[in-house]
């Protein structure tokens, strides 16, 4: 037995895996990867493939980027780790602090780092509970998350998930968790109502239900301003403004998660920006270090950060951490990826690959299977539906879209599959001859199984 067969054989026997059907996997195996480059990945046979979805939705600099392990090893020398409990700290967690608040041009004032996306949700929801007991308002707890959001999968961070998936067998969402309706227009709108009236509705909605819960129990809002896991949902334009502004009439905190949107996705550097979005707090993850290292953040603005403050002094300490926070090797590695991003100019970059990747998925609207194209910079979705005029999705929901995605990977390209909307979302680094090749990949996949698909 060679030794791919070897690997695939103890991955079936040793390691569960995240977000698949363990008996099937029994069957099919796992395509294991072994090394990468650039936009590249290269399985254990040595094939070729573009990573589509840079890894999941993180890898911004790309695969094998010598800066980034250069640092990592120096830092790994001077001090592999060290904590940020009880008044210490290191060089590295406080520069990509300050760097952080820097780049929101000053909108947050603080920043407190976990290990992942989900912990940083997790801790804001702490955060949220936290200030309003500070204010003296134990009442108001209630977070309003939306269907199909995606927040992390631990306790907290998965009940604002609105996925199904993510609740079932899982006894979740917990309680003074609520959801509010996807601002997918094109699954969501009314017959003949326009994105801006549907904007409208959704805002109406989300005033609804906090008057009907009472303002004095709603504590925040939370959102992405792009939807990710759950199948690339862009808002109408005045989606943002308008639920904003009910949130501000009923002192609603915003919370922005740019987990996914984050450092340049979106051809800003920040999805907040192009949304006009005010967030009390955001999440960072994934492209802050291009997920070389596990790191997340939280930010808060000053609103919030003087409460927590305070607080913690009236209790004598934030009785909240986790050993890894600020972990000087993952900061030191989000420092470099950062200078890498702004000195490649690949926020510029991302909105000019971008523009062809739109064009070129868009292209594909006439097709008979696509229903949808949707996307902003480098993120985009072809939805894929079972009738054109009708938009009826498959029976079952989800097998058009994994054929495409399977079909994408044999032709050399991974992308996902989110039921039966095919997701994309390229390295930052991505040229834009190359978003041409993966483009011609993907028609191809496409046309492939579309005599397969009835």
């Amino acid at each position: 037995m060679n030794r791919a067969a070897t690997l695939a054989r103890q991955d079936v026997r040793y390691q569960l895996h995240a977000y698949t059907n363990a008996v099937q996997h029994q069957g099919i195996g796992p395509c294991i990867m072994d090394r990468g480059h650039g936009i590249h990945v290269y399985d254990t046979g040595g094939k070729e493939y573009i990573e589509g979805m840079s890894g999941l939705w993180s890898v911004a600099v790309g695969f094998s980027e010598p800066r980034l392990a250069q640092v990592a090893y120096e830092q790994m020398q001077r001090l592999p780790f060290y904590h940020t409990f009880s008044h210490k700290s290191n060089v590295p967690s406080i520069e990509l602090a300050e760097k952080l608040i820097g780049l929101t041009g000053g909108r947050m004032a603080q920043a407190f780092f976990t290990n992942s996306g989900s912990e940083a949700n997790d801790t804001i929801v702490k955060m949220v509970w936290y200030y309003n007991n500070a204010l003296g308002r134990p009442d108001k707890k209630k977070i309003i998350a939306r269907q199909r959001g995606y927040h992390g999968v631990t306790v907290a961070s998965a009940s604002l998930t609105g996925l199904a998936g993510n609740h079932r067998s899982f006894d979740l969402p917990l309680p003074r968790i609520l959801h509010t309706r996807c601002p997918h227009w094109y699954r969501e709108g009314l017959p003949g109502e326009t994105e801006a009236a549907f904007a409208e509705r959704l805002a109406a909605e989300l005033e609804a239900l906090i008057l009907a819960e009472g303002p004095e129990t709603v504590a925040a809002f939370i959102g992405e301003p792009v939807m990710g896991a759950g199948g690339v949902v862009v808002p109408p334009e005045a989606y943002w403004p308008k639920m904003q502004a009910v949130c501000r009439k009923y002192d609603v905190l915003v919370i922005a998660d740019e987990v996914i949107t984050g450092f340049g996705r979106t051809g800003r550097m920040f999805a907040s920006e192009l949304y006009g979005i005010e967030p009390d707090f955001m999440t960072l993850s994934k492209q802050l270090t291009s997920s070389y290292q596990p790191l997340a953040a939280v930010l808060m603005n000053e609103r919030v950060a003087s409460v927590i403050t305070r607080h913690s002094g009236e209790l004598g300490t934030f009785g909240h951490g986790y050993t890894a926070s600020g972990h000087p090797v993952a900061a030191a590695v989000a420092l470099e990826n950062i200078r890498i991003i702004e000195e490649r100019g690949l926020v510029d970059n991302a909105a000019a690959a971008g523009a062809v990747l739109q064009r070129r998925l868009r292209e594909l609207g006439d097709h008979p299977l696509v229903g949808e194209v949707r996307g902003v910079g480098l993120i985009a979705a072809v939805e894929l539906v079972a009738d054109k005029a009708g938009r009826a999705p498959f029976d079952p929901p989800g097998r058009a879209g994994a054929q495409v995605v399977r079909r994408a990977q044999d032709n050399g390209l991974i992308l996902r599959g989110i039921q039966d909307s095919v997701a994309f979302c390229p390295p930052l680094i991505i040229t834009e001859a190359q978003v041409e090749t993966l483009a011609d990949r993907f028609a191809r996949s496409l046309e492939e199984e579309a005599a397969r698909l009835p």
